[in-house]
């Protein structure tokens, strides 16, 4: 029982993203039939598998919501803003009923039973009272759009079922009366209409007076079902042609019936039987014209028994299109489920570490191989690197997952913060297909949360604001996401008034951050609000200005290896772009060595290999085919003492549009590495990422890339901006 109500848990929050979702679509496309139906599958689908697990108190709430929805979807309330907002209170309380559930409880506590009784409280007072007493729909049904023919060549002009009636031959032979049969059917209803056959009547001469000759069309009105219409002639079904087509009223309820049908795998017959359009002994007569003997010996091609069903006029073209369409359904969904299965993360975790010590030990034995100078040995061992650097990859991607589902969670949070705000503004999703490691997907969230609601509340103006400026009264706000240098890009972009540097410069100044005059680049400026405690709200809202989340966001960021990137434009808006390694585990490096010492640049980054000039001593820039490139010496930074070679070489890296120089003594080659985290002792060491296993057994550092690049960045402005010695004055 654990393990389905584990299992109930998670497909249930699945269906809670789903009903979210479609109820966010049904706010903006009101009425929509298709959204309609994909709400209350939803709810439905959750109280169904409440009810498996024996979860009374899941069953209860869920129930009151199915009922609104119900209403709904018959068109007996109309959506709304406010009916939205408590449906999507509602979804948000059966989620917290499932951590309830999952947490291993009987009930949810008091609290959470209050806030349920709330919620239900209101809908009861707002959406159901009102109607339960409602006096029902009255009218005739709609009439059909063209008439229905009869097989006697008539037409039925009314809304009622149609029986076309043919009597055999040997009918009174065997002592029935065609006449009780008709008086009997007319105690299930009211026959509105009937027709009388005599086409197969013969000339009088040759009138046989204990045959039958008889055939009817009837229009009969009543709410018997099919089945118990088709039992009025159980005695002379084998003697009789009958035909029963229901009355087209009857084929809304067929087609509601169809989608509430459980998506079981079955045959278009067994569709049509279980929800009444069709019967039994209908089914099998139409399986047996599909399959005549002779057909069947031959081999030859069956006819659809669809075309056979509607040829025979015992069931509606549209109900065969939407049974089909069921089939087709299911089939798509359960072969979409067989290519899936459910793994613990804990177990690819663990598969990851696995294939990270496999990577280790392999170019363990590859240096050994490379030591003995046996030729069979290395071409063994170059075969099985590859192999290792195959299964790497395929373990590394099944921990990948699309972005998107984090990226369509804002859709609902994008409702409310602008509601609250009182602003009307739109999200636009893109890239959602890209995909990231689960574990940073996972950590993305809150830095990602907190953008989006600085941009909602300082970057996006109020609608009459926006209006005076020349700008649409609906702002923007867009959430992008693709690769770029083998890293993830991910943008938060809006269309308000951007930032206004001269209140960041002038907030920084009081707050003592930089000096009164001091000069710095609008880059600069910008990321000054990601200091701690920095705010330029004018005042304390509920959803920011007190200077505490912008400095999370860069904590959190350079804590998965990452950076996040800040410009704006006065007036147009701004735009937040966090790039993000593809991956925590393991990379492709650039083994380099200086002195006795190695280091592993992530080979991503890697551009080109040049040589360094021997007249770049005491110089921290060269000279790269008419580009200034300038660079770092690792000797110098890791203060390694040892007397360096005469020849050296630059290994130019780049990152985020920006090329840097790393000196070094030796070239290694393309180096597997996996990335074991450093001690907390060295967390804040700047220009080191991380360290690995040689082959040698011997600890190699990984260098950060981003930091030595913005070191260089920021050196050659500082060397920009200095002021210039005045050239003399000439005489």
């Amino acid at each position: 029982m654990d393990e389905i109500t584990s299992v109930f848990v998670t497909e249930s929050r699945e269906q809670l993203t789903a009903l979210e979702a479609a109820l966010l679509d049904l706010e903006a496309n009101a009425g929509d039939p298709d959204t309609l139906n994909a709400v209350f599958r939803s709810a439905h689908t959750i109280k169904g598998g409440a009810g498996v697990v024996e979860c009374e108190f899941i069953v209860a709430f869920t129930h009151v919501v199915e009922n609104v929805l119900d209403k709904l979807r018959n068109g007996e309330i109309a959506v709304s803003g406010d009916l939205v907002a408590v449906l999507l209170s509602c979804a948000d309380h059966i989620g917290h009923l499932l951590d309830v559930l999952e947490a291993g409880a009987t009930q949810p506590n008091e609290d959470l039973t209050a806030e349920g009784a709330t919620i239900l409280a209101r809908l009861q007072r707002d959406w159901l009272a009102q109607h339960d007493d409602a006096a029902p729909r009255s009218g005739p049904p709609s009439a059909r759009e063209e008439p229905v023919s009869s097989s006697g060549g008539g037409a039925v002009e009314t809304d009622c079922w149609h029986i076309s009636l043919r009597f055999g031959p040997n009918v009174l032979r065997g002592g029935m009366d065609p006449l009780s049969f008709l008086r009997y059917l007319d105690t299930l209803g009211r026959i509105v209409h009937i027709e009388t056959l005599a086409d197969t009547l013969p000339a009088a001469e040759q009138m046989d007076p204990e045959t039958c000759y008889l055939g009817f069309e009837i229009n009969f009105a009543s709410t018997a079902d099919k089945a118990a219409i088709e039992r009025v002639f159980d005695f002379v079904r084998d003697e009789c042609e009958l035909h029963i087509l229901p009355p087209h009223s009857k084929l809304e309820d067929y087609l509601e019936l169809l989608r509430k049908l459980p998506e079981d795998t079955m045959r278009l017959g067994e569709i049509l039987v279980r929800i009444g359009a069709l019967t039994q002994t209908e089914l099998d007569e139409g399986l047996r014209e599909q399959t005549p003997p002779s057909t069947e010996a031959e081999g030859g091609e069956h006819t659809p028994l669809g075309e056979i069903l509607v040829e025979h006029k015992v069931v509606q073209p549209e109900l065969v299109e939407a049974a089909v369409g069921k089939q087709k359904q299911v089939s798509e969904k359960k072969a979409a489920e067989s290519r899936l299965i459910r793994i613990q993360a804990d177990k690819l975790d663990k598969l990851i570490d696995l294939v990270g010590e496999l990577v280790i030990a392999g170019a363990s034995v590859n240096l050994l191989a490379g030591k003995s100078g046996l030729s069979d040995l290395v071409e063994a061992t170059s075969l099985t690197s590859r192999l290792v650097e195959s299964i790497r990859d395929a373990a590394l991607q099944l921990r990948m997952v699309q972005i998107g589902e984090t990226f369509n969670r804002f859709n609902r949070v994008v409702r409310d913060v602008s509601r609250e705000l009182g602003k009307d503004i739109e999200l636009v999703i893109s890239g959602g297909e890209t995909e990231l490691d689960k574990s940073m997907v996972e950590k993305i969230g809150d830095p990602l949360m907190h953008l989006v609601r600085n941009a909602m509340d300082h970057g996006i103006e109020s609608p009459e604001n926006r209006v005076a400026h020349g700008k649409p009264a609906r702002g923007r706000l867009e959430l992008n996401a693709y690769h770029d240098s083998g890293s993830i890009m991910i943008e938060v972009v809006d269309d308000g008034g951007g930032l206004n540097r001269e209140r960041i410069a002038a907030k920084a100044v009081e707050r003592g951050i930089i000096q009164p005059g001091q000069t710095l680049s609008d880059t600069e400026i910008y990321n000054l609000i990601f200091e701690a405690g920095f705010s330029t709200a004018e005042q304390v809202s509920n959803l920011s200005g007190r200077g505490v989340g912008m400095d999370v966001v860069r904590r959190n960021i350079q804590s998965l290896r990452g950076t996040v990137e800040v410009s704006s434009t006065a007036g147009e808006g701004s735009r937040f772009a966090i790039r993000l390694p593809l991956t925590l585990a393991i990379i492709d490096g650039f083994l380099v060595g200086v002195g006795r010492a190695a280091y592993v640049i992530p080979l991503d980054s890697v551009v080109e290999c040049i040589e360094l000039r021997q007249d770049s001593e005491g110089r921290d820039y060269i000279n790269l085919r008419g580009e200034v490139l300038p660079f770092v010496r690792l000797r110098d930074m890791f203060g390694i003492e040892d007397v360096p070679p005469p020849r050296q070489n630059v290994v130019v890296v780049q990152y985020g549009g920006l090329k840097a120089g790393i000196v070094v003594d030796q070239l290694m080659g393309e180096f597997q590495t996996v990335i074991k985290p450093l001690g907390s002792i060295f967390r804040h060491i700047k220009g080191i990422g991380g360290s690995t296993i040689l082959g040698s057994g011997e600890v190699a550092l990984i260098l950060d890339v981003q930091a030595l690049v913005q070191r260089c960045a920021q050196h050659e402005e500082r060397s920009a901006a200095r002021p210039q010695l005045a050239a003399p004055a000439k005489a």
